[in-house]
């Protein structure tokens, strides 16, 4: 299984704010910066007053001297301008996720979604951080959803804020990746509640769909190696593995039937990380994928020399051609590492 740790960005002494910090991958960052040499500081930049106090008991500042917990929304342009000073990363990873959710409130999606990472750029810009790099997902690639549209609009957000940052400033970056086993928003711990209530059945949305699928600690250690190697205005696509939705029900409870209930209104039946019209601009760098700006200052010739080569123009990245298909055994194997 890829782990993407290497290089890693050494935050040793830097300040580091993470947006969304209370959610699964912003859990799962802060403990991974705790457990090496520490940043200066952590912020941990969310709305949910609850959280921050749950997760101020996992990790006190008592023990943890670098750790901060900053109420904020990114809807909020003056609170992030306070939260930003003197910060040298910013990693974003608050969202409005939920495919339906956003259906139903599309404002309120927009709102989090697209102005928030239009506040991200002004606050940056205006604190002269280092660099930011902000979590997308597969759906922002011809998007079907709101949700995949916003953060389609925020991925052009962030690539287009290095023109903004000439050549001192800010650099901005964007990691794309998959359904994430673990997550609170996966359909994995959906499963599991269902198995554990006893039902008789699984809910099948349809027997062809397949997923792409990353651990948290993968994820984890993507974005930072990707904030390692970053210019700024990168798209960065991690290579990982896909399954078909029946294969992942049956590694989770292969005793219990399968209910075929339909694809709900927004839904893919295949995801795509890249699609052909972004091929052109697409390199294989290794262990992922590096979708390139247009911008003239964007230095390719660095990313070259890593040894990263063009795609075939008729190149796609998609659930239901990648080559790295899991089995039943493939999935159990990957459950188990996301929950060791």
């Amino acid at each position: 299984m890829r782990q993407f740790d290497s290089p890693a960005i050494d935050l040793t002494g830097q300040s580091v704010l993470i947006t969304g910090g209370t959610g699964s991958f912003g859990q799962a960052m802060v403990k991974r910066l705790l457990d090496g040499p520490m940043p200066r500081r952590v912020i941990v930049f969310s709305r949910d007053e609850m959280k921050q106090h749950q997760m101020a008991e996992i990790f006190p500042d008592s023990l943890f001297p670098c750790m901060r917990y900053f109420i904020g929304d990114v809807r909020d342009v003056n609170r992030l301008d306070l939260a930003m000073r003197e910060v040298d990363v910013v990693i974003h990873a608050a969202a409005l996720k939920i495919v339906p959710t956003a259906e139903y409130n599309p404002f309120e999606c927009v709102l989090t979604n697209v102005h928030g990472a239009e506040n991200i750029v002004r606050a940056a810009l205006r604190s002269n951080v280092r660099n930011v790099i902000a979590l997308s997902t597969d759906k922002a690639a011809n998007p079907i959803n709101l949700y995949g549209a916003t953060k389609l609009a925020s991925d052009k957000i962030f690539v287009a804020a290095n023109n903004l940052s000439g050549d001192r400033g800010p650099r901005f970056g964007v990691v794309r990746y998959g359904n994430v086993i673990g997550s609170r928003g996966s359909v994995v711990p959906y499963f599991q509640r269902l198995v554990a209530q006893g039902v008789k059945e699984l809910p099948i949305t349809d027997p062809r769909m397949t997923r792409f699928w990353i651990t948290l600690e993968q994820g984890v250690n993507f974005v930072l190696s990707c904030l390692a190697m970053m210019s700024g205005g990168e798209i960065f696509v991690p290579k990982i593995p896909t399954t078909r939705i029946v294969d992942l029900a049956h590694a989770l409870a292969p005793d219990l039937g399968q209910k075929i209930v339909g694809i709900r209104p927004g839904e893919k039946l295949h995801e795509v990380m890249i699609t052909e019209d972004d091929a052109r601009m697409t390199y294989d760098a290794g262990d992922r994928y590096v979708v390139t700006p247009f911008s003239p200052g964007f230095d390719l010739q660095g990313l070259l020399a890593r040894g990263a080569k063009p795609v075939p123009e008729t190149f796609r990245y998609g659930s239901d051609s990648d080559a790295e298909r899991l089995d039943v055994a493939g999935i159990r194997k990957l459950l188990g590492a996301a929950a060791a």
